[in-house]
């Protein structure tokens, strides 16, 4: 896989010196070297740990077009405060609410572009403004992948500036990585689970060269072989992978699709994605908290 390649472009963890036996370093001079190392970055609202401390509850989208989703419509402050009045359900005092805007950086497109891949990218200019305004809000930032003809790999490390923050994130959309031929849109496309763990492997480079809190890492499914060979997905510690329960429908197909790959991925965390517009009736965050086991992640499109 392309990423796997790369990977280790990541720059390891700073390696410690002095200390030892030899020092001649005083117990004050350690003392107030401790008192002035920097703490370690936090995630928004407090804490390192991602779950179960907390659930996290998104707008999915991007600006270009509303029918993407609820995070592209109106101003990214705007966005901001209706995912807040959205989150408020979810909130509990045993495990509190993580807003978390999913933005689409990478969008697949009906046509094939300057380098026929059939993908767009989002402008650094125009995420770092998603980023200002999640960080109003105290949320997470994460950025979603649908890289048409193209692969996840080169998508992720452009976006390595970004995933070196502390309150970033990267979602996979598999459904729009189509093979060479195929139009995203008109055929369901596909990803493998080795690419999903060099993603989390990636992830977790950087989150242990920057002693960063937890990452989060959303997969998109909606069929059995939207990701191949499921069952080699894994865990990577610092990352959370979440298997994200997606696709449109009636209520009854949409829970049976959430148990059905609970089984088939259960070392993944749970997430459940809502539909405002396409689904029959969009469930209700009591409909959706009555679920077992809760999801960990619920995002809104």
């Amino acid at each position: 896989m392309a990423l796997l390649a790369v990977v280790g472009g990541v720059a390891a963890g700073a390696g410690g010196g002095g200390g030892g036996k030899g020092s001649s370093s005083s117990k004050g001079d350690a003392k107030s070297g401790a008192k002035d190392r920097p703490k370690p970055a936090q995630l928004p609202g407090g804490g390192r740990r991602l779950f179960p401390d907390r659930r996290v509850v998104a707008f999915y989208g991007n600006p270009r077009d509303d029918e993407l989703g609820a995070l592209g419509i109106g101003t990214p402050a705007q966005a901001a405060r209706k995912l807040l009045a959205q989150a408020k359900p979810y909130n509990l005092k045993a495990r509190p609410v993580l807003p978390a805007m999913e933005l689409i950086s990478t969008v697949a497109t009906a046509a094939p572009g300057e380098t026929g891949l059939y993908r767009d990218h989002l402008a650094f200019p125009k995420i770092r403004s998603y980023l200002k305004a999640a960080r109003k809000i105290h949320a997470l930032l994460i950025l979603d992948i649908q890289p048409g003809r193209g692969e996840f790999g080169p998508e992720i490390t452009r976006l390595a500036p970004f995933l070196r923050e502390p309150d970033v994130g990267l979602a996979l959309d598999p459904e729009w990585h189509v093979p060479a031929g195929a139009l995203p849109g008109k055929v369901i496309g596909s990803t493998d689970a080795d690419v999903v763990n060099a993603a989390a492997t990636y992830l977790a480079k950087i989150v242990r060269a920057r002693d960063l809190p937890e990452k989060l890492l959303i997969v998109h499914r909606f069929t059995d072989d939207m990701i191949a060979r499921a069952d080699r997905l894994h865990q990577v510690p610092g990352v959370q992978t979440v298997v994200n329960v997606d696709g449109f429908g009636t209520n009854s197909v949409k829970i049976a699709k959430y148990h059905a790959f609970l089984h088939t991925t259960p070392t993944m965390r749970r997430g459940f994605k809502l539909f405002y517009k396409e689904d029959v009736k969009t469930m209700s965050p009591q409909a959706v908290m009555a679920l077992s086991p809760r999801p960990d992640v619920v995002v809104y499109e």
